[in-house]
């Protein structure tokens, strides 16, 4: 039987090398287990060729001062990875032979083309604003939500403001609330784009995603925050907290599927956890779980509690994804051809699209790699036969190829590189249940205080990622992993505050 560790992490996603490069900083004996062959899960790459295609993630934020990656990895004594600022964040055409929507970065330009495109609509976006500066400050605090012990409540009462107490009023409303609540609601072409954009983000529509969550994710693209693209590709970010965990001690095991979590109590040894895969075991103190919450009755068998089950039971299913990867001259591109883009497309859905940008490292000179995603209910391409599955997918692709000439203006036969992804592809790579691609979906329901927390009924079992409070995206995930690592290192009498190391 190997040494007994302090922290075995399981899924080496962002979430997950996040944790463990913290955990291992502080000392602790950690390791990393990853089932796949490569960190970064659906913010890693592959390459075909000379291609290289950023799986999931596209793009990046946090990396501005005082954003979540800066701090983190400032804490971690390591740079900020060479980035440009989106700028605009993405442009959003509505497929409605008006001019497509620029989301600029300059708060100043932004709020103009709103009013161009969206004449009246200023008292929706003010209170946002209101929201947005609220819920960033309460977030620079690092509170914990929500809190399941005196220790968390700790964390989060002084992180409260009275601002933060008024915006409490709305946690149970909606995007579409605020819009009714600043006559805003009777215009459907603010409608439809704020239903695209929150899809993004939060797996909803804006009459389901929470608003304290909508008010910042609509804010996301402008300074002094910021989406960034990266230069090379978004492993380059799983790179760095790789460095970060060795340098600290701990290990990555790639490759090392884990198939169960078993609670023990080691004579001498005290109360632990047993990790188990098809040929290897390990037993460490705590368990940090960087999966999608739904893996959980799997891992734990009978161990999980009856009213914990039954509230993963009720949760609805995230959604999968069809990922487009394709690569083409770069000449054949619209001129001034933004990098990300957004069509409101029937079928399969609402196109996200990346396009590389020259010498980023993804694509040789004059070539460009182009990324279109949609969203699709995940299990239904699991009940297909084979023959059934191949033709759904042709004809996927295929819709997929038709709403990108419409866009770009590429017909199928001029690109170089083209191949479809589905949740049966995404299941194989990230492990991940049906495939599934982001978070729970922020509707009030399920965000914030009400949403599922890092302390686990079970003891010294942690949870981290996507499923856990911020939310989806690397910069909200890094969040929830250093929420994770603050409460487990507490309950060993230790403390860890980022605010103090980078003021």
């Amino acid at each position: 039987m190997e040494k007994r560790l302090d922290v075995v992490v399981v899924g080496a996603g962002i979430a997950g090398l996040t944790a463990a490069a913290l955990l291992a900083r502080e000392g602790l004996t950690v390791e990393l287990l990853e089932a796949h062959q490569q960190s970064g899960g659906c913010a890693g790459t592959f390459r075909r060729g000379p291609y290289t295609f950023d799986v999931g993630a596209t793009q990046v934020a946090g990396l501005e001062p005082g954003g979540s990656h800066q701090r983190l990895l400032a804490h971690l004594g390591l740079p900020l990875p060479q980035a440009t600022p989106l700028d605009p964040a993405c442009v959003v055409d509505l497929a409605d032979g008006l001019p497509p929507v620029r989301i600029w970065r300059d708060p100043a330009r932004w709020k103009a083309e709103r009013e161009q495109q969206f004449p009246g609509s200023g008292r929706f976006w003010q209170l946002c604003a209101t929201l947005h500066s609220a819920n960033w400050a309460f977030a620079s605090r690092d509170p914990v939500l929500p809190p399941r012990s005196l220790w968390d409540l700790g964390q989060l009462l002084p992180a409260l403001r009275p601002a933060n107490l008024a915006s409490g009023l709305l946690a149970a409303a909606s995007v579409a609330d605020l819009l009714t609540l600043t006559g805003c609601g009777g215009d459907p072409r603010l409608r439809r784009f704020l239903d695209l954009q929150l899809r993004l983000y939060s797996q909803e529509p804006a009459e389901r995603t929470a608003a304290l969550y909508g008010a910042t994710v609509l804010a996301m693209g402008q300074a002094p925050l910021g989406l960034w693209h990266l230069q090379g590709s978004m492993q380059v970010l799983s790179q760095q907290l790789e460095q970060s965990l060795a340098a600290g001690g701990g290990q990555l095991r790639l490759r090392h599927r884990v198939g169960s979590l078993e609670r023990s109590n080691e004579p001498g040894g005290g109360a632990g956890w047993r990790v188990r895969g098809e040929r290897f075991e390990r037993q460490a103190a705590d368990v940090v779980l960087a999966l999608p919450v739904q893996s959980l009755p799997d891992l734990l068998g009978k161990q999980l509690p009856a009213g914990y089950r039954q509230r993963l039971a009720q949760l609805p299913d995230p959604s999968g994804a069809l990922v487009f990867y394709g690569a083409v001259e770069r000449a054949l591109l619209p001129a001034n051809c933004h990098s990300h883009l957004q069509l409101d497309w029937a079928d399969p859905g609402t196109l996200f699209v990346s396009v590389s940008h020259e010498g980023d490292g993804r694509a040789p000179a004059g070539l460009a790699t182009v990324i279109a995603s949609v969203f699709t209910p995940a299990r239904p391409w699991f009940g297909l036969e084979a023959t059934a599955y191949e033709q759904a997918k042709a004809e996927a692709l295929a819709a997929i190829q038709r709403g990108l000439e419409s866009l770009l203006g590429i017909s199928p036969a001029q690109w170089r590189h083209a191949e479809l992804a589905t949740p049966r592809g995404f299941e194989r790579w990230t492990g991940r249940p049906f495939g599934f691609v982001g978070g729970l979906g922020q509707h009030p329901s399920r965000f914030g205080p009400f949403g599922l927390a890092s302390r686990t009924p079970l003891p010294s079992l942690w949870l981290c990622g996507d499923s856990i409070h911020p939310g989806e995206g690397t910069a909200a995930v890094g969040l929830s992993a250093l929420m994770a690592c603050r409460q487990l290192l507490a309950e060993r009498g230790q403390s860890l505050n980022l605010s103090d190391l980078n003021t």
